[in-house]
């Protein structure tokens, strides 16, 4: 039997927990970064997404039309800052606390998001991130570059014409593609390799 209480409290309207605008938005971002990090790109799912963020796939495609367009928004809110350019006195120590701050936002949940979407990705949907890709790693990391560079040239150890080039390319280009190719995660001495074979001399050497 149902007592008057009861029966006023069922009565009551239910109080709506349903998140909306940008709390929503951002529990679906969040979500989809999640799930990237740990089902990979091909297991990725607008309803799997949907589900990480307790809310319905109707809800997703109202904001995003494509998986796409979702991730890439949710990498470009995500990305974590490389910090500023180190400075150690000398520009092998630079460039080495540099590379391993870039190695450590790639290995950040946003970063194993972005590098999931580097190795399953084919060529055609890769070309989507290009600009997460350019504007939240490949440029950050080359004009923290340029001012390392700059101080070397200061100083007195860097050859004064190491500002024009590809020098400033070279060190993202590798951790990228070794990152895509090769599955590398790239420890402290595979940086320190980088940095003594291949970029200190770069900038060091007369170009010939």
């Amino acid at each position: 039997m149902v007592t008057s209480r009861s029966a006023a409290a069922a009565r009551q309207p239910v109080v709506s927990l349903r998140r909306r605008g940008p709390v929503l938005e951002r529990a679906i971002l969040e979500a989809a970064l999640e799930r990237l990090s740990t089902v990979g790109w091909s297991g990725l799912t607008m309803e799997g997404i949907a589900a990480g963020a307790r809310t319905g796939k109707a809800a997703v495609y109202r904001r995003w039309s494509s998986k796409e367009e979702l991730v890439a928004d949710a990498l470009r809110s995500a990305l974590p800052p490389i910090g500023d350019a180190p400075d150690f006195g000398n520009i092998r120590d630079d460039l080495y606390q540099l590379c391993r701050a870039l190695r450590d936002a790639m290995l950040s949940e946003s970063g194993s998001a972005l590098r999931s979407v580097l190795h399953e990705c084919d060529a055609d949907t890769a070309e989507r991130f290009q600009s997460v890709i350019l504007g939240g790693v490949v440029r950050p990391t080359t004009d923290l570059i340029k001012q390392v560079v700059i101080r070397g040239i200061e100083r007195g150890e860097v050859r004064s014409d190491a500002l024009h080039g590809l020098g400033f390319d070279v060190i993202p280009a590798m951790m990228m593609y070794r990152t895509k190719v090769c599955g590398s995660e790239w420890g402290d001495e595979e940086i320190a390799a980088l940095i003594d074979q291949v970029a200190v001399p770069l900038f060091r050497s007369a170009p010939r």
